[in-house]
């Protein structure tokens, strides 16, 4: 499962290597096998440990000068590797991010594919530091990753103005029968320390609900703790809160977050709660291999289905899972 912490290890180590690259004109290549280990425990029901391949990738991207101060860009990032089994493994056999576009200095970035989406960069951060992340709290939007064309404009003394739009055509069932076109839009402001965010998600697509989601995060930084909150609400659907502070200690990192989801009498849950406390601790062996724990304590009211020993589907109110992994990145 791809999440932020990886993504930016590639970022970084691929914009090191495109000098390089842009001399001689050849893509960049970039990759990553992620192992890990995790108990699942369900209160009053079963318990299983498994050993899975949590995202491995390979990707390549390139980029260009088209005219002074005009760079055009693509990239694609394969996945569903499989490593942990070869026997159950097809080799590469989906796909992660793949699109092109185009910056400059003043204009800002525009680009057309499928990538993470303009309200998952903004307001998301929470879920996507994790690796694991069985446990934490879904944000209610439906705008997928694909189809999209997304901008992102130029800072103003901190501030940039991003949106999108999925293209859903006749025979798209994103869309349902018919077309759509949902659209997200974000203003994020970065000054010093500080960082703010707002996102909505317009949720044009056929889940019988089309109300907009909204997202707020607001992000603070001081030497080696960073502290963020995040909240997202949903009418007829969901409110969800969290907060999360990670603090960096030489080549390690602890992270710890709490959320909240209060789900609407509307929704398909039901008026109830759902909750996860997740701790995280993580050891950067060198430049190119972490490894790290992570436990998860999810509460709520019986939000958490299995399938008891004679079959039956059962629910409790509280599930745990430790996990271990590794991720080594080029």
């Amino acid at each position: 499962m791809k999440k932020t912490l990886i993504a930016s290890a590639i970022a970084a180590a691929t914009f090191s290597g495109s000098a390089l690259a842009q001399e001689s004109n050849m893509p960049t290549v970039y990759g990553n096998i992620q192992y890990a280990i995790a108990h699942d425990n369900f209160d009053g029901g079963p318990s299983s440990v498994e050993h899975f391949d949590n995202g491995s990738t390979l990707g390549v991207s390139h980029d260009h000068e088209i005219a002074p101060g005009i760079t055009g860009f693509f990239k694609v990032e394969l996945e569903g590797i499989n490593a942990d089994d070869k026997a159950g493994s097809n080799g590469i056999d989906a796909l992660d991010e793949a699109y092109i576009g185009a910056k400059g200095d003043s204009f800002g970035q525009i680009w057309i594919g499928s990538d993470d989406s303009t309200y998952e960069r903004a307001v998301t951060e929470i879920s996507e530091h994790y690796e694991v992340a069985t446990l934490n709290q879904g944000v209610d939007y439906t705008t997928g990753e694909g189809d999209l064309i997304q901008y992102m404009s130029p800072s103003f003394g901190g501030l940039s103005l991003w949106a999108a739009v999925q293209f859903n055509g006749d025979d798209d069932t994103k869309g349902g029968d018919d077309k759509s076109y949902p659209y997200q839009l974000a203003a994020v402001y970065e000054m010093d320390a500080l960082e703010l965010a707002a996102a909505v998600d317009s949720n044009d697509t056929s889940d019988g609900n089309n109300e907009n989601t909204y997202g707020l995060r607001g992000s603070f930084n001081a030497d080696n703790l960073r502290v963020t909150g995040e909240f997202h609400t949903r009418k007829d659907s969901s409110d969800t809160f969290g907060v999360i502070g990670y603090y960096t200690l030489g080549a390690n990192q602890f992270a710890l977050s709490y959320e909240l989801t209060q789900f609407d009498d509307e929704s398909s849950m039901g008026d109830v709660d759902s909750d996860t406390i997740t701790l995280q601790a993580l050891h950067n062996v060198s430049d190119h291999m972490y490894v790290y724990f992570e436990g998860y304590l999810g509460g709520g009211d019986d939000v958490y289905e299995y399938e008891d020993s004679l079959g039956n589907d059962a629910v409790t109110d509280e599930r745990s899972i430790a996990s271990v992994g590794a991720v080594y990145y080029f």
